[in-house]
C-alpha cells in the first residue's frame, strides 16, 4: 500500500511517515493523506472519538474569525501560520467575500501543503503560500512574497490556529507569538486555538489530553496539550475579545455550525485579541 503511494505522492514527499497536516487533513475527511496519516488518525480516534468534530469545530471558529475581522474589525491583510492543506473555506475565500481587496499570505514548511497551494493559488495575485518555520518568526515577517502582499504599516490579522500546540516548550510558543505580533502595528490582530488539558476542573478530560499527548509525540513527534494560563500568555499584552479563551464552539457561534465535540469539546480552545 505504502509503495503504491509512494508511487503517486509529489515528489519529495514521504509518505511513510505521518505529517500534522495530513493527519488533520483525514480527520476533516479529505483524500489529501496516506496509510501512515490514516494509521495515526486511527490511533488518536481510539482515544477521542469525536476528534473529527474537534477539527470541524477548529474549521468553524477560523471561519466565524476570519468573518469578524474582514467585515467588522476591517482587516484587509492576512497572514496565516501553518496554514495546512487547503479545504473548503480557506482565508482568503472568507475574507474575500467580506472584501475583495484582501491580502492573505499562507505560511507553512510541510511539503505537500506547498505543492496543494501553490496549485490552488496559481492565479491569484493577491494570495500566496511560502515555505517557512514558525520557529522562525523573522524569516517570516522579512520573506519578499509576505513583504509583496503584507504592509506592516497597516493592521494584520495574524492567525495561528492548531500550530502552537505543535511547539514544545523549550521553543517558547508564547515568545514566538510576541515576536510575530512586536512587528505588527496597533489595531492588528492575533486568533490563537490550542489543545487544551483543563486538569483538575476536568479529572477525565485531562486524562484523554494526556494520552493524546502520548500518542502524538510517539508517533507525530509533536504535539503539546498546555494549561488555560499557559496558552493566555500567548495573548500577554493583547485586548481579549469576548467571550475570551473558551472551547471554540463557544466562540461567538454562528447558526450554520454543525460541529457538536462531546469530552474533545474541552481539550480545543481559542481566542482572539487586539493589539491596543
Amino acid at each position: 500500500m505504502i509503495d503504491n503511494e509512494q508511487e503517486r505522492a509529489p515528489q519529495g514527499i514521504d509518505v511513510a511517515k505521518p505529517s500534522v497536516s495530513r493527519v488533520y487533513d483525514y480527520m476533516l475527511g479529505g483524500k489529501d493523506n496516506y496509510e501512515s496519516d490514516r494509521t495515526m488518525a486511527r490511533m488518536a480516534l481510539e482515544v477521542a472519538p469525536d476528534a473529527p468534530e474537534a477539527a470541524q469545530a477548529n474549521r468553524e471558529f477560523l471561519g466565524r474569525v476570519v468573518r469578524h475581522l474582514a467585515a467588522e474589525a476591517g482587516i484587509r491583510q492576512f497572514l496565516d501560520i501553518g496554514s495546512g492543506l487547503p479545504t473548503q473555506g480557506n482565508v482568503h475565500e472568507i475574507a474575500q467575500s467580506a472584501a475583495g481587496d484582501t491580502r492573505v499570505v499562507y505560511v507553512d514548511h510541510d511539503p505537500i501543503v506547498l505543492v496543494h497551494g501553490r496549485a490552488l493559488l496559481a492565479v491569484d495575485d493577491s494570495t500566496t503560500v511560502v515555505e517557512a518555520d514558525i520557529r522562525e518568526p523573522d524569516t517570516i515577517i522579512n520573506h519578499p512574497e509576505v513583504r509583496r502582499l503584507i504592509d506592516f504599516d497597516r493592521p494584520v490579522g495574524l492567525l495561528m490556529f492548531a500550530i502552537l500546540h505543535h511547539l514544545a516548550d523549550e521553543d517558547d510558543p508564547a515568545g514566538i507569538a510576541a515576536r510575530m505580533v512586536r512587528r505588527l502595528p496597533s489595531g492588528s490582530y492575533l486568533a490563537v486555538s490550542h489543545f487544551h488539558n483543563p486538569g483538575e476542573a476536568h479529572p477525565e478530560v485531562s486524562e484523554q489530553a494526556y494520552t493524546a499527548e502520548k500518542i502524538f509525540n510517539d508517533h507525530l513527534g509533536t504535539g503539546r496539550w498546555r494549561t488555560r494560563e499557559e496558552i493566555l500568555a500567548c495573548f500577554a499584552g493583547l485586548e481579549l475579545l469576548e467571550p475570551g479563551l473558551v472551547p471554540l464552539p463557544e466562540w461567538r457561534p454562528g447558526a450554520d455550525d454543525h460541529a457538536a465535540p462531546g469530552i474533545t469539546y474541552q481539550t480545543f480552545v481559542g481566542g482572539v485579541a487586539r493589539k491596543p
